[in-house]
């Protein structure tokens, strides 16, 4: 990874909402359309180069079996960034970043100001637990990860969700935030995301863009 964290402020749309409502799924169609950016968390650490200074921090920190910090999480964010804008994967002026997973919390939220300006909060919403944990314990045993199917797993993540991520919306505040019915069928909830974004200022300026 390089290590020039200096990446100017971007436009940024944050998907949010607890382990189960498909955020991910969203993420990935969006990507799919021209001017926007898919970025999950997991993003963050699949990409790690274990040889620079940040990677070797973070390699610490996971042999200890310690959290990482969010300072970290956020300084290996910025870094991965500048890479995706250098390889022009990722090209600042013509895409919307869309970010899953990442902030994770209030403090997280609050160093990533100094990247991003976020113009809208999609709170992919679905207040039944139980449906949570159904579509949760399906994906474990799809994907064959029987750990991850145990009701004491599925509970807990949601939990921490809860406690730490879902605060994040009174971070931000009422004006950024829009809330989506994630109970729908996925066509459904990218329809309803889509009709939000062409309202969006930052959207509409990069829209009358020439490629």
């Amino acid at each position: 990874m390089s290590k020039t964290l200096k990446i100017p402020k971007k436009p940024a749309i944050l998907i949010l909402g607890a382990p189960g409502v498909g955020k991910g799924t969203q993420g990935a169609i969006l990507a799919q359309i021209p001017r926007f950016y898919h970025y999950s968390s997991g993003d963050v650490f699949r990409q790690l180069d274990t040889r620079t200074d940040l990677g070797r921090k973070f390699v610490e920190y996971s042999k200890r079996g310690e959290l990482v910090p969010d300072e970290l999480t956020i300084q290996l964010w910025a870094s991965h960034m500048n890479d995706l804008v250098t390889s022009h994967r990722y090209k600042p002026d013509i895409d919307i970043l869309l970010l899953d997973g990442i902030p994770r919390n209030q403090d997280q939220a609050k160093m990533l100001e100094n990247y991003v300006e976020i113009h809208a909060v999609f709170h992919l919403s679905c207040p039944n637990r139980d449906e949570l944990a159904r579509r949760l314990r399906k994906r474990a045993l799809k994907e064959q990860r029987l750990d991850d199917a145990s009701e004491v797993v599925i509970q807990h993540r949601i939990r921490t969700y809860e406690d730490e991520t879902k605060p994040i919306l009174d971070y931000y505040g009422e004006d950024l935030r829009c809330d989506i019915d994630a109970t729908q069928s996925p066509a459904k909830v990218v329809y309803d995301i889509l009709a939000k974004l062409q309202t969006l200022d930052a959207y509409q300026r990069i829209d009358n863009q020439t490629i």
